[in-house]
């Protein structure tokens, strides 16, 4: 079974048109993907993007070995070193960017800066290693970043809800839900409920009186 790890090609992938950024755009919303190693950040990114994303993955050598774990992902043949790359154009005047960080722990001193400015996130998560994810919640909270988490679907059995929420300590409010990495619809579903939570947020938020 093709699992919906970052090594995976989407099945039905959109086509890669040129997509160039129009003239009257305005405003670039980000949003961050997060979660641990081989989870299917760089898989979300190429299933969504409306342009041939830009990734950094390379190939895993012997070079890793005692660096990075793969016992994790024993099917995944390269990683990210840098970050992925995509971009969905809202209306003539907004486009959203999405950034994959990358997993390893290598890496996670990069993450503070990549969540700067950006308007929320999403956490990515392998319900058979929900640990992975840990480091990636405590940094947005740290931040003040908000978040949806997001369960990949890696063919087991559905994941359990109440579980993943007490496993995480998560707020009753944050969105909970399962995606498909490889499906560029589950993957819209996702970045919908992460917009409809900030915007729900946000009329939580009082005006500051003039």
């Amino acid at each position: 079974m093709d699992y919906a790890t970052s090594d995976s090609v989407p099945a039905a992938a959109p086509a890669r048109a040129e997509a160039p950024l129009h003239d009257t755009v305005r405003l670039g919303l980000k949003v961050v993907i997060v979660g641990g190693f081989g989870v299917g950040k760089t898989t979300m990114v190429r299933s969504v993007s409306e342009i041939r994303p830009l990734d950094t993955e390379a190939t895993m050598t012997s070079l890793g070995v005692g660096v990075d774990d793969p016992r994790a992902a024993p099917g995944k043949s390269s990683t990210t070193v840098a970050f992925d790359f995509g971009r969905i154009t809202i209306d003539d005047e907004n486009v959203l960017y999405l950034f994959g960080a990358p997993g390893q722990e290598r890496f996670w001193f990069l993450w503070d800066r990549l969540f700067t400015g950006a308007l929320g996130a999403i956490v990515l998560v392998d319900p058979r290693r929900i640990a992975d994810c840990w480091y990636a919640i405590d940094r947005l909270e740290h931040q003040g970043t908000r978040f949806v988490v997001a369960c990949n679907d890696f063919g087991g059995e559905p994941f359990e809800a109440g579980e993943i929420r007490e496993a995480l300590d998560l707020d009753p409010h944050v969105p909970l839900l399962g995606c498909d990495a490889r499906s560029r619809e589950s993957c819209k579903t996702v970045l919908i409920t992460l917009v409809e939570y900030l915007y729900a947020a946000a009329a939580l938020i009082p005006e500051t009186a003039s």
